[in-house]
């Protein structure tokens, strides 16, 4: 059955108002799609459309991202990513829900169902985000005067502007050169915002850039990591960036996990391979 066009709907997490998309087929099984960061929910599009028969499909934007409220005041930490999604699981009810989630939306998604393995059916991690060195062997003085002066600097940091959606278009492809024209035309259309004096800019927050100083903590994401009850899939790309979730024997936390490896692929994997990735990722569900 064909559910047509996804609807637009909004929910409220911390005063924010954020965005999500809904493919239609609400009896269906409950999956949510999550992006990475700098990213946005019609970056799933693609992947809903094959998989709407089958779920009733969820793509949120997370905060500071697509059409979702920036923050004010405070950083883009991944734990409060992890309570947006909690209360979106909440307030629509997709409990028991399966989460495929690519980069920093990977780790999120992780952290999640080790905090909530009651509410997850499946889990399906794309190019998530890992354990990078533990940033706590630095002295606090340090990372807090590093965190301040970054803040310092984005304050006076400029979002690119580009002159045309064509020039904003060329940017996108030349970011990840696996995508087909046509793809790259869909994520610069829905991912750029058209200013008032007729230039683009991409619609993530500038603040996105800068990382909190302190956040969970790696012993305390590899106990969450093993807490997850539900069967998870890892897939990362041949190509893709380092420090992912399933390198460097990370795979030892998970209790049901399978990991899969998919080549001529950068970091957006779901885009780069379609084919591939939909068919190991539906095999899975």
């Amino acid at each position: 059955m064909d559910y047509g066009n996804p609807t637009s709907h909004s929910y409220f997490s911390q005063r924010l108002r954020l965005h999500y998309l809904d493919w239609g087929n609400p009896g269906a099984p409950h999956l949510l799609l999550l992006h990475g960061i700098h990213d946005q929910c019609h970056s799933w599009d693609w992947v809903a459309r094959s998989l709407r028969g089958r779920f009733h499909v969820i793509a949120p934007d997370l905060r500071g991202h697509g059409d979702s409220q920036w923050t004010r005041g405070s950083s883009y930490a991944w734990l409060e990513y992890v309570q947006d999604i909690a209360q979106l699981v909440r307030q629509a009810e997709l409990e028991p829900v399966t989460l495929v989630a690519h980069s920093m939306g990977g780790t999120i998604a992780a952290l999640y169902a080790g905090i909530f393995p009651e509410a997850v059916a499946k889990l399906v991690i794309v190019e998530g985000v890992g354990l990078h060195p533990d940033r706590a062997s630095a002295p606090p003085h340090e990372r807090l005067r590093n965190w301040i002066s970054s803040n310092y600097a984005l304050a006076g940091r400029t979002p690119r502007r580009y002159p045309s959606l064509d020039a904003a278009d060329r940017r996108m492809q030349e970011t990840n050169p696996h995508l087909s024209p046509e793809q790259a035309r869909h994520l610069t259309v829905h991912g750029a915002d058209q200013n008032e004096d007729g230039t683009f800019t991409w619609k993530f927050d500038n603040y996105t850039r800068t990382r909190y100083p302190y956040d969970v903590p790696r012993e305390d994401t590899v106990r969450l990591w093993e807490r997850i009850a539900c069967p998870v899939l890892i897939v990362n790309s041949k190509g893709g960036y380092g420090h992912r979730i399933g390198q460097h024997d990370t795979l030892r936390h998970f209790r049901d996990v399978r990991l899969v490896e998919i080549g001529d692929a950068g970091h957006w994997t779901h885009h780069d391979q379609l084919d591939a990735f939909l068919e190991t990722v539906e095999a899975f569900l």
